[in-house]
């Protein structure tokens, strides 16, 4: 009875994909001939002018909602509490500086904080909840707890804190979600120590010189550490321009890496980004050694934060143009650098779920810090990282109009457009301040698959066959519709998305996997499935929610949601 159901519900699906293209001809499809081809431009859409806080730090949920925030002691913001939550408030103005944002209706509610969230880390846990870390004062030891929540008592979900959890202030620290479910928190202001969340019985500090000795005098460089969870189980830490591979459960530096050439700082607040690139378990036995390969942009030369932030008249000195790729699960792994078309600080660097790296906001001139950048870049740009050409790897795509500086955010969302909001270089809210005034909107950057002329070649997904959750070394089948007829070439590739936390240039959490696809069979016109083999461990795949999107020449579909 279930399988002539399933049956109907495809034929169902073949009949409205027929009706829909059946006026068009293969030969009217302009499809793409190359990733080059496919990403070329993009578009933008405004999607709030005002959403009445500046948006320093973003989460997307799992049920594709995104928690969004600023800073406690900017003053005043332009999003009022209801009545009844003033009394909780840490201005007594009543007004939020953190917000609920419902990306299917483009609509957002007010959230209440207490406790100050200036520069602070965050992280999804095994069961979807985000838990928020650190910041300034009041907030630098706060945990803060954040559970999704839909239907009866939706509106009701809010803000829960700790404020004296932390055993360190953690002001600029990142976070990581390990094997187990724990997070790691690493560094901070003058905190060159780690901890955990939950904590540790018994000890619950632990210091790691590396972040003391990569600290500069004068201008740190050193915080906001990129932080990758690597597939052997070790955790990679970069800061300024050195990295270790970090055995956390046993405290101890197993190697440091190569210095990344050139002499740019890379970390806050000579601020680069960093991405781990796709991890491929598409090899026969994805238990087999996995390769892993970290990616570093952008930044800026030593002293540019000084010459900005403390000379008269400030000097905003270029940013770095260079990128550097370090393959760590080589035995003698060494950097490859290369050149972006522009110089680029406080750049976002994002996994696009065909796999190709965007990197998006920013400065060509200066810091982070108040006042300490100019020349805004409003192209993002594409970085294809499987292209054998360097000469072609990058891309300069579509100019947003809205400069994207400090206290800027960008994330991935489920349907594959890019979230982006935020900019405010100034210690308080300044809406006439020339010529970065604090900003209110919200956009989404839309990439080139997402233009009209790939529909006919976008696979929809119509079922994910699991039983509960997806359990490691689980196979399980994925069955999606393509609706142009006699367009699918048997090249489908299904891919794992971690959502990150999004705040000064560091995606925390960000992940892809790209799976193994057994086989591929067709079971209508224009419907299909797909075989697949899951994650085989932990290390490879932290416990929580991904989105699963299934990618055809190229062309990602609107992901699902799993949780591992």
């Amino acid at each position: 009875m279930k399988q002539e159901r399933f049956k109907k519900n495809l034929n169902a699906v073949a009949l409205c994909f027929f009706s829909f293209f059946f006026l068009c001809s293969t030969s009217d499809l302009l499809l793409p001939r190359s990733p080059l081809a496919i990403l070329t431009g993009g578009r933008w859409d405004l999607l709030q002018p005002s959403v009445g806080i500046s948006a320093m730090h973003m989460q997307l949920l799992h049920n594709n909602k995104v928690v969004i925030f600023d800073r406690t002691d900017y003053g005043p913001s332009n999003l009022t509490l209801p009545p009844h939550l003033c009394q909780n408030a840490t201005v007594f103005d009543c007004s939020a500086h953190s917000l609920l944002y419902d990306v299917a209706s483009n609509t957002f509610r007010p959230l209440t904080l207490r406790y100050d969230t200036w520069c602070s880390s965050g992280s999804l846990n095994a069961s979807g909840s985000l838990i928020q870390t650190g910041g300034y004062g009041s907030g630098e030891r706060t945990v803060r707890v954040f559970t999704p929540c839909d239907g009866v008592g939706s509106l009701s979900c809010d803000w829960v804190e700790n404020r004296a959890y932390l055993s360190s202030r953690r002001w600029y620290s990142t976070n990581q979600i390990l094997p187990d479910g724990r997070i790691i928190i690493v560094g901070g202001r003058r905190a060159f120590t780690y901890e955990f969340y939950p904590k540790n019985p018994g000890k619950s500090v632990f210091n790691l010189r590396f972040l003391a000795e990569t600290r500069d005098p004068n201008e740190e460089n050193n915080l906001y550490p990129f932080l990758h969870l690597l597939p052997d189980g070790n955790l990679f830490i970069f800061a300024n321009r050195r990295s270790i591979l970090f055995d956390f459960v046993n405290h101890r530096i197993i190697k440091e890496f190569p210095v990344i050439p050139g002499g740019d700082k890379r970390n806050y607040p000579s601020t680069g980004s960093s991405v781990l690139l796709p991890l491929l378990l598409t090899g026969e036995s994805n238990r087999s050694k996995i390769a892993a390969e970290v990616m570093v942009c952008g930044g800026a030369p030593p002293g540019a934060f000084f010459k900005a932030a403390r000379t008269i008249p400030k000097i905003f000195v270029g940013g770095s143009r260079s990128c550097g790729r370090l393959k760590v699960t080589d035995p003698n792994p060494r950097w490859i650098m290369e050149q972006m078309p522009s110089p680029r600080v406080m750049g976002d660097m994002l996994l696009l779920p065909n796999g190709d790296v965007l990197i998006i906001n920013g400065a060509a001139n200066g810091t982070a810090g108040w006042e300490d950048a100019t020349n805004a870049v409003l192209n993002p740009i594409l970085y294809l990282p499987d292209e054998p050409d360097p000469t072609r790897r990058f891309e300069i795509l579509a100019p947003t109009r809205i400069p994207r500086m400090y206290h800027s955010a960008s994330l991935l969302l489920s349907d594959g457009r890019v979230l982006v909001g935020g900019s405010n270089p100034h210690r308080n809210y300044n809406f006439t301040a020339r010529s970065y005034p604090t900003e209110l909107s919200l956009e989404a950057y839309l990439p080139r698959y997402l233009d009209p002329q790939y529909v006919r070649v976008r696979p929809t997904i119509i079922t994910v066959e699991l039983a509960g959750n997806m359990l490691y070394g689980q196979g399980f089948a994925v069955t999606f519709a393509i609706p142009a007829f006699g367009m699918f070439d048997g090249g489908v590739s299904v891919r794992l998305v971690a959502p990150s936390f999004s705040t000064h240039s560091t995606a925390m959490n960000q992940r892809m996997l790209v799976l193994r696809v057994r086989r591929v069979s067709q079971l209508s016109v224009f419907a299909y499935k797909a075989d697949v083999e899951g994650p085989t461990n932990s290390y490879v795949a932290p416990p929580g929610y991904y989105m699963m999107f299934v990618v055809h020449r190229g062309i990602p579909s609107v992901a699902v949601w799993v949780k591992i």
